[in-house]
């Protein structure tokens, strides 16, 4: 049974644009999936990238456009301009790191709706009020917000050092563990569907 490791920001457009097609994928090959949510500035620091208010204005611009078109050619529905964005990454990233670690509950969903709650809904994703409200939908116990906290700091710090081990630079990054197949962005998830099919 092949096993991706997924590298992902609550905060970043393109994790949001990716749906959850990975869910999709990994049940229509028997993957399984481990979820890393990190810091995803940190990552583009340590590997040579820059933030997206540090680079050049004709990739911003670029950026600008591209975001509307995917979201347009996905279906899915995006504000472009978030009333909470940026946003602190941490706390939501506690959340499914903690609900990942209690289980029972719909992960993939969890991860999908904390970025539509910032994408779409106009969501504050670092406040707890909204992340137990979203983890209780999900089917996860709402104190997570708290009991997980410890927990889920240590692993966020963990997995930007795993990232940068693995060869990850950005979000979202997705590597088959078995095979050490590497696929940056959402635009890739045929590559890595099709990865899958040939194990």
């Amino acid at each position: 049974m092949a096993h991706i490791d997924y590298y992902l920001a609550t905060i970043s457009p393109w994790c949001y644009l990716g749906g959850t097609r990975l869910e999709d994928i990994a049940a229509r090959h028997g993957a399984t999936i481990t979820y890393k949510p990190l810091d995803v500035i940190q990552l583009f620091d340590r590997t040579g990238g820059v933030g997206p208010a540090k680079r050049h204005v004709s990739r911003q611009e670029y950026r600008n456009q591209e975001i509307p078109r995917w979201a347009d050619h996905l279906g899915l529905e995006m504000n472009q301009k978030p009333a909470f964005w940026p946003v602190n990454m941490a706390p939501s990233s506690y959340a499914i790191i903690a609900a990942q670690n209690a289980g029972g509950g719909d992960l993939g969903g969890l991860v999908h709706a904390i970025m539509r709650a910032c994408w779409v809904q106009d969501h504050d994703i670092s406040d707890d009020a909204v992340l137990r409200n979203l983890l209780q939908t999900h089917g996860f116990d709402p104190k997570l917000v708290d009991t997980g906290l410890l927990v889920g700091a240590e692993a966020y710090s963990r997995n930007l050092e795993e990232a940068v081990a693995a060869g990850a630079f950005g979000t979202p990054f997705y590597i088959v563990r078995d095979t050490d197949q590497r696929f940056w962005g959402q635009d890739r998830l045929d590559f890595l569907d099709r990865h899958l099919a040939t194990l």
